[in-house]
């Protein structure tokens, strides 16, 4: 970018929230994905108007634009892929107002989950959808890829409780989104198109989102297996049988031995776990949710269930489960934790099968492939481990993510059930949105005509993004 473009850029910012730097825009060149490109400039907007000023002047020059939180995404989502802006959005992190009586919050895209939940807490409320990242998630980040986290099974994703937004789109327009209210019947819900647009169709620059009751009580348990299928099997009958847990999370032995290794946890060495949780504001309800999880799975085959209130006992098992991926590297010496394959949701009856199925495709393509994730709303997370210097084993572990997403579009299942497309899942996830992918495409010209808005994600990614875009590991 040209010194009359920076020095327009810092007009509207200021100087000292624009940097152009080698060592700035390094940093700002990744996020926790495999990849990596440099931006041209960083800028830091800390009101609606300065984002829209920027918008107006990138439009006009066609300058991308990357809208870009704490950069926790793990599929290339904030990759500047053609260089241009990276739209730093951190410092628009207000806490705009907090209306328990009407069940919900306004909130800037820049405030992180954790800092939101600490506010709403004396309200006695909270914002549920709790990813393992919520120390540094942003809310804007957030609403980019749609995520969910531990409670998902019980509160769902975050296009369940975001009520309204206001959006500058790529032309600098500001447009607001949604309502107040917990129900609206009138118009298109664009709202939620935006939301799960990963910063392609315009820049959330608030949010209106619906709170929760906190609930009083909370009771945790865990079920050891000595198969994985058989954990998975009772994560299905959990759900069909209608219990109501707050929390069903499996885990293989991958991630046990991972996380022990990391942390010292203690957790029991068995073929795999599940955590689950029930929530709510009387104990004898409470109790009875546990009950019958409990014997849920000890039917099959589950064995040694404790279950606790103890807060001390709980954050000791729950930290297991929040610090799983970033445990994951130190399973084995030499290898690495990448999200070729991530978090793809398959139909409920299928749990145990696709668990079972990552374990064989592991095994067939000699890479390792851990199984856990918020199992029981579908989301069964993996992520292949090998050593990412040797070309041949990105080979293998290329070959084992094709194998497992064809498996997983075989039997009715999705890409990704929350942390979106970005860059490493956009063939497979194309492969399987086919037939609407020129839908998306029109959407995307009517709202960005310039295609200037984090563009080559999503339906617009390449097909081979192994030679078409930088990698941070180099391979021989």
């Amino acid at each position: 970018m040209g010194l009359v473009g920076i020095e327009r850029l810092k007009g509207i910012v200021g100087a000292e929230n624009v940097k152009d730097n080698k060592a700035d825009l390094y940093v700002y060149g990744s996020d926790a994905s495999v990849h990596e490109a440099m931006p041209s400039i960083v800028v830091k907007p800390t009101t609606i108007e300065e984002v829209q000023s920027i918008m107006r002047y990138a439009n006009s020059e066609l300058i991308p634009v990357i809208p870009r939180g704490s950069a926790s995404s793990t599929s290339g989502h904030t990759v500047p892929i053609d260089g241009g802006i990276v739209m730093d959005l951190k410092g628009m992190n207000k806490i705009l107002e907090i209306r328990p009586q009407d069940i919900y919050c306004k909130v800037e895209p820049g405030v992180i989950d954790d800092d939101l939940n600490r506010a709403l807490k004396p309200y006695n409320f909270f914002w549920p959808p709790a990813p393992a990242s919520s120390r540094i998630a942003t809310i804007g980040g957030e609403i980019g890829a749609n995520a969910s986290g531990l409670r998902s099974v019980k509160y769902g994703a975050t296009r369940d409780v975001v009520l309204g937004m206001r959006v500058v789109l790529a032309n600098g327009d500001l447009i607001t989104l949604g309502s107040n209210t917990r129900v609206t019947t009138a118009g298109y819900p664009i709202e939620r198109i935006m939301i799960g647009s990963e910063g392609t169709l315009g820049i959330v620059v608030e949010a209106t989102l619906k709170i929760i009751p906190l609930p009083k009580l909370r009771c945790l348990g865990i079920a050891k297996f000595n198969k994985v299928e058989d954990a998975g099997n009772a994560v299905t009958n959990v759900i069909s049988n209608g219990a109501s847990p707050s929390m069903l999370e499996l885990m293989d032995n991958i991630g046990i031995t991972a996380v022990n290794k990391n942390l010292n946890l203690g957790l029991p060495d068995v073929a795999a776990i599940i955590l689950f949780e029930a929530d709510g504001m009387i104990k004898e309800s409470v109790d009875y949710e546990m009950e019958k999880i409990k014997n849920i799975c000890e039917e099959n085959k589950g064995f040694d269930i404790e279950m606790s209130y103890d807060v001390k006992e709980r954050s000791r098992i729950y930290t297991g489960r929040k610090k799983l991926f970033a445990s994951l590297s130190r399973y084995k010496e030499g290898i690495i934790c990448t999200d070729l394959a991530d978090d793809m949701a398959v139909p409920n009856s299928k749990i145990s099968e696709c668990a079972y199925m990552i374990h064989e495709i592991a095994k067939r393509n000699n890479v390792i492939m851990s199984v856990y994730g918020h199992c029981g709303s579908g989301v069964i997370h993996t992520k292949i481990m090998f050593d990412v210097t040797k070309k041949s084993h990105w080979d293998d572990a290329n070959r084992a993510a094709t194998q497992l997403y064809d498996y997983v579009h075989s039997v009715g299942g999705t890409t990704s059930g929350e942390h979106g497309i970005g860059l490493s899942k956009a063939p497979f996830w194309k492969k399987e949105k086919a037939d609407s992918l020129n839908v998306m495409r029109a959407i995307k010209k009517a709202l960005d005509p310039n295609n200037i808005l984090n563009p080559h994600k999503l339906q617009d990614a390449p097909d081979d993004w192994v030679t078409a875009t930088k990698l941070r590991y180099i391979a021989k």
